[in-house]
């Protein structure tokens, strides 16, 4: 995994475990890799997985099985969409805005490029 100077390791790692949920990599009551694997994996910290586990334990994207590991929380993808909702709205989508002003972006044109990117993307 690339990781980008702008953001903190942690986040990256978390945005990494949420994309797997939301893409169906890991379902529900599945078990997640360990902090060790995921360390491994990586290349990180094992304490920088760790961390990004609290993170997502508290909000409520997954849960420890004392003993036996981290599994993806039964809401997960409901709380994931929520978490990530919340983080684009008020971290993302005002830098947008300021480059959409600032080029004179009409929503026009930006509602052509999204449908384009949406049917080339997700349906080939």
């Amino acid at each position: 995994m690339e990781f980008r100077d702008n953001k903190a390791i942690y986040l990256q790692i978390a945005e990494y475990v949420c994309e797997h949920i939301l893409l169906g990599k890991w379902n529900t009551d599945e078990k997640v890799p360990s902090v060790r694997e995921m360390a491994v994996e990586l290349e990180v910290n094992p304490n920088t997985v760790m961390r990004t586990y609290e993170l997502l334990q508290n909000k409520n994207i997954i849960n420890n099985k004392r003993g036996i590991g981290f599994f993806v929380a039964d809401d997960a993808i409901a709380n994931v969409k929520s978490y990530r909702k919340t983080q684009f709205m008020d971290d993302e989508l005002p830098v947008v805005f300021r480059n959409v002003y600032l080029l004179n972006i009409g929503f026009d044109e930006l509602e052509s490029r999204y449908n384009t990117f949406v049917k080339e993307t997700f349906n080939p």
